[in-house]
């Protein structure tokens, strides 16, 4: 902690893969990977992510739409908030969209240089940024299958997978996400909804696409790719609608309405049942 450097044989990760539910066994995006890493490595990110915590909250640097990884904080309360705002439109009878995004796992390149960055912005104590930059860089992994090990490969985007300390430093990363004064963003870690809500479903469309374009071009800055096929749409409405509405547009690709989405860990419906 006093030299800030993070040793080598720490940030080494054994991947293995686990096979999703129902997925065909033979398709490398069927299984998902779970990165292993070394015992004292946990341990030492323990006594990091306490400190960096203790300095996130004492100044309150992480925005308040984030509910992830926070203390007193859970998804339960990030439900509850989601649901009232939803329920209070509905019993005012006004129609609510909500739009969820979702990013892929990839990110730049460039994140240790860009947390550090932004370290120094929020003012982080020198030792706690300097070890943060030492355990982002010449993080390496090798992929185990039976009992086989893979060359030893270099981590080139993202933060360390199966880390203590990355859910943290991805919230830092994506802090300044842009919210806008007639949309609600919720945020647990990197689960994200947008909600509008108006009597006139077309004032509702124009807020989202605003917020949408803005966006587009904060994930192209933050080198982070969006996952449209994982991104839905839905209008919950105490009426049956037969009005067809056109589909939400990102990043020129189509997010059609679903009837019913899965935040997080509970299933909503579009009549909020």
């Amino acid at each position: 902690m006093t030299s800030g450097h993070f040793p080598t044989r720490w940030k080494t990760a054994t991947v293995i893969s686990i096979l999703e539910s129902g997925k065909n066994p033979t398709q490398p995006s069927s299984h998902r990977p779970i990165s292993l890493l070394h015992a004292i490595n946990k341990i030492v990110e323990h006594i990091i992510l306490s400190r960096l915590n203790y300095h996130l909250e004492n100044n309150n640097i992480l925005c308040s739409e984030q509910f992830g990884f926070r203390k007193n904080l859970s998804t339960t309360h990030q439900l509850i908030r989601d649901t009232e705002f939803i329920e209070v439109a509905l019993i005012n009878l006004t129609k609510n969209w909500s739009y969820f995004p979702r990013h892929s796992e990839s990110l730049g390149q460039s994140l240790a240089r860009r947390l550090n960055s932004h370290a120094q912005t929020i003012k982080t104590p020198s030792y706690i940024a300097k070890i943060i930059k030492s355990y982002l860089t010449n993080r390496n992994f090798m992929d185990k299958v039976n009992n086989e090990f893979s060359d030893l490969k270099q981590i080139t985007a993202g933060v360390a997978q199966g880390s203590k300390i990355g859910d943290v430093l991805f919230s830092m990363f994506i802090n300044d996400i842009p919210k806008q004064y007639n949309t609600m963003l919720c945020m647990y870690a990197d689960d994200a909804e947008i909600l509008a809500k108006n009597k006139n479903p077309n004032y509702i469309k124009l807020a989202l696409i605003k917020h949408l374009k803005t966006l587009e071009k904060w994930f192209r800055k933050r080198k982070i790719e969006l996952n449209v096929s994982k991104t839905e749409a839905i209008m919950f409405s105490k009426c049956h609608n037969k009005t067809k509405f056109r589909p939400l547009k990102i990043n020129d690709k189509i997010i059609e309405w679903s009837q019913k989405y899965k935040y997080p860990g509970v299933i909503l419906d579009k009549k909020l049942k």
